[in-house]
């Protein structure tokens, strides 16, 4: 029977996300909803222990599958991950669970009204945010929307529910693969914007809804600065905006 949701998770070295239980308790919650599901964990060439802690819970709990890639980034963890999801919709979330897998239960409803894709936005303020990384989001919101999708608030929140047989074309139009070492660890992308973009290019009901968030992620202030991140992201969009001027997006 085919699941109606795969809840798709990449990995990059999140061996301290792993220790403190975050699988646990993502697989606690969905065996007490009463909808089928599975999970995918799409790792990403990770060289800490993090596979190895994945594997050996992965081999104690069916419902869970690794998938093991060669290190590309994010997006390409994601791709790979689509295309093996057997779900009806899939969802993208991150390891370090700042939007908690129980924020589901705000996403689904809205499957059953017609919309296609279904995103967490984190609201303007957010806890255990620092006040240089909330002015930077702030800036980086403001730009983007002059740019780009001017009416989703949001775009970079990591819980997206999408119909999974949409994300795989989604994914097979974005323009960000193919291009040499630039989707690598830590690189800046705007793949978040790319793919809410080519989703409403491919005519997508995209619907935006808040979601709790507080910041778990556990590589925050190592070597990351977000006023540089932030202007590096708004030459990513720029390259999107570009790319749909050069008609690379008329599906």
């Amino acid at each position: 029977m085919q699941p109606l949701v795969t809840i798709l998770i990449p990995n990059y070295n999140e061996i301290e996300n792993v220790k403190r239980g975050v699988l646990s308790n993502i697989v606690s919650y969905l065996k007490k909803q009463k909808y089928s599901f599975e999970i995918i964990i799409s790792d990403d060439g990770s060289t800490d222990t993090s596979v190895l802690a994945i594997k050996d819970y992965v081999d104690k709990h069916p419902e869970i599958k690794i998938i093991y890639n060669q290190h590309a980034g994010k997006p390409y963890a994601l791709r790979a991950g689509i295309k093996a999801a057997r779900g009806q919709y899939v969802l993208l979330t991150d390891m370090d669970q700042s939007t908690p897998i129980v924020e589901l239960e705000k996403l689904l409803p809205w499957t059953s009204k017609g919309f296609d894709v279904v995103i967490g936005s984190r609201g303007s303020k957010r806890a255990d945010t620092t006040a240089i990384r909330q002015l930077a989001s702030i800036v980086f919101l403001l730009v983007r929307r002059l740019i780009l999708l001017p009416e989703i608030h949001d775009t970079q929140c990591g819980f997206k529910l999408i119909e999974t047989k949409l994300a795989n074309r989604i994914f097979s139009h974005m323009r960000l693969f193919g291009r040499v070492n630039n989707a690598i660890g830590w690189k800046v992308t705007a793949y978040d914007v790319e793919l809410l973009h080519v989703a409403k290019k491919l005519g997508a009901k995209i619907k935006e809804v808040r979601v709790v968030w507080k910041n778990e992620d556990t590589t925050m202030g190592k070597s990351r600065n977000f006023v540089k991140e932030s202007i590096e992201m708004l030459f990513e969009i720029m390259r999107v905006r570009a790319n749909d001027l050069l008609g690379k997006y008329n599906l």
